[in-house]
């Protein structure tokens, strides 16, 4: 297949590295000479440092947690995804790339993806072979699960904490190679600055974050699997610790960054519910296989439910209003989640909201409890006609496979939701976006590598459910591991890199400057008080809907935000100390300053695709309408400010996929 992407001619033609170019790879014997910095241990950078380890290469892993279990990646619940076809649904490579191409909107690399489809089902047997516990079918086979976008069964999980399983997996093959002394493990310090030298990334400054000590590290090479950016909105579903300072700090350092404001909206989190939560809570997408999503049909209901006089079990079957099924009738529940996030929104907006605030929607388990039931009463030669005894065997059904999920629910809403219908609505969840890598996973700095969630390379405008795993998996196990060796087979002799030099010396010292600026500030406000009001900017502006007047009002805001935050943000304490104050406000400067790009970069990109919504681009059904002009990679070159950041644009060549208008009706 012909899947050469064609890129036009300019700074990001000179990186681009087709799939057709010799990978050198380095001898074995050699690589035990050369050193590889890898910076966060979630699936992608820990698969990647257990991976280059037993390659051969010395590896120095670094995440802010005090382990590496401790990763986001942890949190991920429904599944990954695989093109295995092991229900005989008629799935494929191609179809998983199609599938993939399609459900982010047209928007994503062409070449990247059909590899990552290539490589899915090598992910499955290396994780089983591992021993990762992934569900099993009655006669021992592994199980599948439907997710949104498709309509095959392709999605391999363990329960609903899939996530850390497969992070198990990888932190297991990690201790080994750190019992060996491939790797050396730096916990507890957070990336600061990418050292650059003779114009390749040969190092980093990092911070102790229990003691305070500025520390430089050096390698031939430097890999960033730090994951997304969602946090800028402030509430989302990631850790409260998860940041983009590593990604920000390479791209002030000359690493592009791609398509800032693609953002997941994901339509299955449980609502806020005041100005007191500093994170929301994800409800897996898997629960979409069974649960069934609606809103009162009139709006006196909806009145009554969020007054509290009427309770969601009381409202006839005819009076509930099944809006995703009746909108998209091919695809149901299971729809992609910016088109689920949107059409939740769009009834939200009309007056059907469910809780108090407004905005939520029901996602009803009460028919597969009793199409459950029924199956197994057959099994067991039971009364099919007898409710209760069916309701009660379909819940246990449902417990086996989304019992951690229920249960979590409970503990943080204070309602059954075997017993009434959960409440949902949209939230941040996943960032599409970051910095531009070329087929290889090099940024615009040589030597410089970023993998699963901290580039853009995959998913367009619109990720799929359980293809984050996925991706992350392949390029850490499967993908850098080898392409990285076209690299490094220059550095054989190059011996170990010194950090006694002029560069490593300017580099530390910005990193000083900036951390001795914020500490003697001595201003009035805490970070939060910053970093919440940039959420509030965000997603009112910046959110699942935006245009073009609120764009430039968030650009404006977002700038004037920031200067006040320099000038009147407060730490307490000092910098050689554990200060979680002082790592919490360096990283809400970067938020400060990505924010801004979001919003230059949704205000440039004159259409809709995927998680990007514009008001002022959309069909007359109110879907998403895409512009041919703006098929291409948003690619932005840092020059001081984000106002003055300069586009690049990668054009996008699809060879052996037809792009049309998506539907799923």
């Amino acid at each position: 297949m012909a899947l050469d992407s064609k890129i036009p001619e300019g700074p990001l033609a000179d990186k681009w590295t087709n799939h057709k170019n010799k990978i050198n790879l380095v001898n074995p014997a050699n690589k035990r000479n050369i050193d590889v910095i890898v910076v966060g241990t979630g699936l992608a950078g820990g698969s990647a440092a257990a991976t280059l380890a037993e390659l051969g290469y010395n590896v120095k892993a670094f995440c802010f947690q005090d382990s590496p279990r401790r990763a986001h990646s942890i949190a991920a619940q429904g599944g990954i995804n695989a093109a295995k076809n092991y229900q005989g649904d008629g799935d494929s490579t191609y179809r998983l790339f199609y599938d993939t191409v399609k459900g982010g909107d047209y928007r994503s690399r062409e070449a990247n993806v059909y590899r990552l489809a290539e490589v899915s089902t090598n992910i499955i047997d290396q994780c089983v072979a591992q021993g990762v516990p992934f569900a099993r079918e009655y006669g021992g086979l592994l199980d599948n699960r439907s997710f949104g976008g498709v309509l095959v069964s392709r999605t391999f999980y363990a329960a609903g904490q899939t996530g850390q399983q497969l992070l198990l997996g990888a932190y297991s093959a990690m201790n080994r190679q750190i019992g060996r002394g491939k790797i050396k493990m730096y916990n507890r310090h957070e990336m600061l600055d990418v050292v650059i030298v003779d114009g390749k990334a040969r190092g980093i400054i990092a911070r102790d974050l229990v003691s305070g000590k500025i520390e430089r590290h050096s390698a031939h090479a430097v890999v960033l699997g730090t994951g997304g950016y969602g946090n800028v909105f402030y509430l989302s579903t990631n850790a409260m610790g998860s940041n983009v300072t590593a990604a920000w700090k390479a791209h002030k350092r000359g690493a592009f960054f791609a398509n800032p404001c693609y953002t997941q909206i994901h339509p299955t989190c449980i609502p806020v519910s005041g100005d007191h939560q500093s994170k929301l809570t994800l409800m897996s997408e898997s629960l979409r296989n069974d649960g069934r999503i609606w809103v009162p049909k009139k709006l006196e209901d909806a009145e009554a439910i969020r007054a509290g006089k009427l309770k969601p079990t009381k409202i006839a079957e005819e009076d509930r209003d099944y809006y995703l099924e009746r909108r998209y009738p091919a695809f149901g529940n299971l729809v992609p989640r910016d088109v689920a996030s949107r059409a939740a929104k769009e009834r939200c907006d009309a007056g059907y909201g469910v809780n108090a605030t407004g905005e939520a929607v029901y996602l009803d388990f009460a028919d597969a409890f009793m199409r459950y039931g029924r199956e197994q009463a057959l099994v067991k030669g039971l009364d099919v006609n007898d409710d209760v005894l069916v309701k009660k065997l379909g819940q246990e059904v449902v417990r086996t496979k989304y019992g951690n999920l229920f249960q979590m629910y409970e503990k943080i809403v204070d309602e059954n939701p075997y017993e009434t219908p959960m409440m949902i609505y949209p939230a941040v969840h996943y960032t599409m976006g970051g910095v531009w890598v070329d087929y290889n996973l090099m940024t615009t700095i040589p030597g410089c590598y970023a993998i699963g969630e901290a580039n853009f390379s995959d998913h367009g405008a619109n990720r799929l459910g359980a293809s984050a795993l996925m991706q992350g998996l392949a390029d850490g196990y499967f993908v850098l591991p080898y392409t990285i060796g076209d690299y490094l087979a220059d550095d054989i002799r190059t011996g170990p890199i010194p950090t006694d030099t002029k560069e490593f010396d300017e580099a530390e010292k910005s990193v000083r400057d900036n951390i001795n600026h914020l500490i003697n500030n001595k201003g009035k406000h805490p970070v939060d008080y910053f970093h919440k009001r940039l959420g509030k900017i965000m997603w009112n502006k910046c959110g699942m809907s935006r245009n073009a007047e609120d764009l430039k009002s968030a650009i404006d805001e977002i700038a004037e935000l920031r200067a006040e935050f320099w000038k009147d943000v407060m730490i307490p304490g000092s910098a050689d100390e554990y200060n979680e104050e002082l790592a919490k406000a360096g990283r809400v400067a970067d938020f400060l300053e990505l924010g801004e790009l979001f919003a230059k970069d949704a205000l440039q990109r004159e259409e809709s695709a995927g998680g990007h919504f514009r008001e002022e681009y959309q069909t007359p059904e109110g879907e998403a309408k895409r512009r041919k002009e703006f098929q291409y990679v948003s690619a932005w070159e840092y020059k001081g400010e984000p106002k003055d950041a300069v586009l690049h644009k990668e054009e996008l060549v699809y060879e052996n996929i037809e792009v049309k208008e998506r539907s799923y009706k």
